[in-house]
């Protein structure tokens, strides 16, 4: 699993980030993405950030990546909405 975070200035720009994320993960807040990974996952997201975006950033402008390892991921304590991200919907 990935967090990803941003803090870009620019509107037009965060709004483009925020939907090219958006087709990879799920927000969790509103500048914070969860993605479900894979080394093919994040070699796209990488490289489209070096040749789409970082160029565009101000010097004030921020992405974190962060990787969580599948043992850690089981580890995070969740509340509120949060809780009930994880749980499994049974329809009979």
């Amino acid at each position: 699993m990935l967090l990803i975070s941003y803090d870009i200035s620019n509107t037009k720009l965060r709004t483009q980030f925020s939907k090219f994320i958006k087709k990879h993960g799920r927000r969790l807040q509103f500048s914070v993405y969860e993605i479900k990974n894979s080394e093919r996952i994040l070699n796209i997201i990488l490289l489209e950030i070096e040749n789409n975006f970082a160029k565009r950033f101000e010097i004030t402008d921020s992405i974190l990546i962060v990787p969580v390892c599948e043992w850690c991921s089981k580890k995070i304590i969740r509340y509120g909405y949060a809780v009930h991200e994880e749980e499994e919907i049974v329809f009979m």
